[in-house]
């Protein structure tokens, strides 16, 4: 995608240095910086997904798939990987596709002689990065046609309420939930959108305000909580969110305060003002070995400080951290809900819309 009108994806490999590395774009930097980030080791990589240098399920996976690459450098036994493997999955536990990409860069690299491995896994972590490219792709195709055919009935802009951050910079590009934003734009289809902060790190605020901002999307930021309040209004058309996990019955474990989201798009029905509620997720973030998401889904509980410290540009530039909450005060920052299917319209996936309970068709 777009950033100062250059193509960019936010991983990638480079073997232009003595050994090969990953470069991505820092994401803790943005929006007041554009930087971008040198991985050489498998342990900087493992810092990059904790510290959500690099994040977004989708993006996870890739980073993680790269990390193995990278752990080859220093051996290719099966000791080695496994334990490598095993670094990864515990860096962040409610992505499922962070495990995934291990288990296939492992499917990949085990069965080979140890001397084929190292280039293997490069081979193999840039066809994940390829492969997640086209899922996204696929997901803007048919999430447009929805926006669509909302625009033929109303002949008027398309409020699109989301959440977080599931635009290309959770991706390797394109992204989950703003892939089909970006599709109707560039189809002509006048859309604006509701951009929720997403406290405590306010993805949101900073990431797609940021990035719809370079594609030149019409958007506007507004507080986590005044979502329901312009849904009673009428003023939102349909909200669309990532997620981190979906269950193979359609619950939808994504960033904390999409449940809040979703009940309130769930009430709007009442007032009559029928708000369908869309994740968009690759195939990948389908995790097909749980029904539950409430009783199977571990949920991220991440530092305090998140909550506590908050950081921005002041007056003349410069940047500052500040203090928001009175000393001593405990803090609980869970990262994830899980949305239950029955509040869920539907699943948009690079095989099309599917109701939560279609889903299993997913797999025939």
């Amino acid at each position: 995608m777009l950033v100062n009108h250059q193509q960019y994806r936010t991983i990638w490999p480079n073997f232009e240095y003595v050994q090969p590395c990953v470069e991505v774009i820092d994401q803790t930097k943005l929006p007041h910086a554009f930087e971008v980030a040198r991985i050489t080791t498998l342990a900087q990589m493992i810092t990059a997904i904790k510290t959500m240098q690099v994040r977004g399920a989708p993006l996870i996976g890739a980073a993680a798939a790269y990390g193995i690459a990278l752990s080859t450098l220093d051996s290719c036994s099966d000791r080695h990987l496994q334990q490598s493997a095993e670094l990864l999955i515990a860096s962040r536990p409610t992505a499922v596709n962070l495990r995934w990409a291990v288990q296939r860069m492992l499917s990949a690299l085990l069965r080979l002689p140890d001397a084929q491995r190292q280039s293997a896994a490069w081979s193999e972590a840039a066809h994940i990065c390829d492969e997640d490219v086209k899922l996204n792709q696929a997901i803007g195709t048919h999430g447009l046609v929805l926006i669509h055919a909302q625009y033929q009935q109303k002949a008027r802009t398309i409020n699109i309420l989301t959440h977080c951050n599931a635009g290309w910079l959770a991706t390797v590009d394109f992204g989950t939930a703003l892939a089909p934003i970006y599709a109707a734009h560039n189809a002509g289809v006048d859309v604006h959108v509701w951009v929720g902060e997403t406290r405590p790190r306010n993805q949101g605020a900073s990431l797609t305000a940021w990035e719809l901002g370079q594609h030149g999307v019409p958007h506007t930021v507004i507080s986590d909580n005044a979502g329901g309040h312009l849904m009673q209004q009428g003023q939102v058309d349909m909200v669309i969110v990532g997620a981190d996990r979906v269950t193979a019955t359609g619950d939808v474990c994504n960033k904390i305060g999409t449940y809040l989201k979703a009940l309130a798009a769930f009430d709007s029905a009442v007032l009559g003002h029928h708000v369908p509620f869309y994740a968009a997720v690759p195939s990948p973030t389908i995790d097909w070995t749980i029904d539950d998401g409430l009783k199977s889904i571990e949920i991220e509980e991440r530092g305090a400080e998140e909550l506590s410290w908050m950081s921005g540009r002041q007056a003349d530039g410069t940047m500052a951290t500040v203090n928001i909450l009175p000393h001593g005060t405990q803090v609980a920052n869970p990262a994830f809900d899980v949305t239950p299917a029955r509040l869920v319209t539907g699943i948009i996936t690079e095989q099309g819309v599917f109701a939560p309970q279609q889903l299993g068709m997913m797999q025939r």
